[in-house]
């Protein structure tokens, strides 16, 4: 049975969600493949609430990061209209 990687997935989610968006991915991914081989008995399930916190943790980290990139282009794209408008 292998190991489970609990903490590694809750730190990479804490970062997705402080630093680093691709960290945040990564925990999703991890988190879930890792939480299917616990419930076919192939990993110890000891660290699933470790593992399903990061998991968590990465998911919002992703959704926030997507938000503020839409924001961020709605942003930029009212800032070039209003330059174009304040020209003609």
């Amino acid at each position: 049975m292998k190991p489970h990687r609990g903490t590694l997935i809750l730190i990479l989610g804490i970062l997705g969600i402080t630093f680093c968006a691709p960290l945040g991915i990564a925990a999703w991914i991890m988190g879930s493949g890792d939480i299917k081989e616990m419930d076919a008995g192939k990993m110890d399930a000891s660290g699933k609430s470790l593992t399903n916190a990061g998991k968590v943790c990465g998911i919002i980290g992703t959704v926030v990061t997507i938000i503020a990139v839409i924001f961020a282009m709605l942003g930029f794209m009212v800032a070039m209209l209003t330059t174009i408008h304040r020209t003609q």
